[in-house]
């Protein structure tokens, strides 16, 4: 139930240092198809990354950074603002990895849950994020299609858990006879058990599992154990 970043992760990770010309880099993303890179240094920590957009920027403030009356886009000139306008400019006039990267990087560390490695992602914008030691030094990578490798799990092998894991645990007051079905990744709970309690908790469980789209509620109870609004 609680799937790492190390699950999911790419171990082989194709980086750059400092130096590498802009160039070397533009060919570093396109022959490994992706679409950034971290920058490291020589005991490969992890300085920062650079992306397409990076080396894009380039190009696309190029008129207006050599006073060619190049006027971008009120959206471009938006983003160009927030973003901050020397980094901007470091980055269009920027040669090697090292002037066009942005840094610090966000990274994440391999214990981290994958949930922690959606929620940084949404927070900074990023499609990937390197994942680092202790020291910082660069262990792998992970993207978002990788996080997406939990919603393709068999549903066999999310029944199986779920039955196994969560329905006969030994947690439940009294016996039941709850079951859990898998299509698509939505599970149906059918079934009885002794508390309403119990059958609610039994579904907030299930949610949390990963591979799970959806939980459909069909669990029927003996005793509404939940305690009632009384009116004043």
């Amino acid at each position: 139930m609680h799937v790492k970043v190390q699950d999911v992760m790419t171990t082989d990770v194709t980086s750059v240092n400092g130096c590498t010309p802009f160039k070397d880099v533009a060919e570093v993303l396109i022959n490994h198809e992706v679409s950034a890179v971290p920058v490291v240094d020589g005991e490969g920590h992890v300085l920062g990354v650079v992306s397409e957009a990076d080396l894009l920027r380039k190009e696309e403030f190029k008129e207006q950074y050599y006073r060619e009356g190049y006027q971008p886009p009120l959206r471009v000139r938006l983003r160009h603002r927030l973003g901050g306008r020397e980094d901007s400019r470091r980055k269009a006039v920027g040669d090697t990895a090292a002037e066009l990267m942005t840094a610090p990087a966000v990274t994440i560390r391999s214990q981290a849950s994958i949930v922690s490695a959606m929620r940084l992602m949404d927070e900074h914008g990023v499609k990937r994020l390197p994942v680092v030691d202790a020291e910082g030094r660069l262990e792998g990578i992970v993207s978002r299609q990788d996080l997406l490798r939990v919603f393709v799990r068999d549903d066999a092998e999310i029944a199986e858990e779920v039955n196994r894991d969560i329905l006969q645990r030994p947690l439940w007051s009294g016996p039941n006879d709850a079951t859990a079905t898998v299509d698509r990744g939505i599970v149906t709970l059918t079934g009885r058990m002794r508390l309403r309690s119990d059958a609610h908790l039994v579904t907030r469980l299930v949610q949390r599992v990963h591979g799970v789209v959806d939980v459909v509620d069909r669990l029927e109870w003996d005793t509404d154990d939940t305690p009632r609004w009384k009116s004043l």
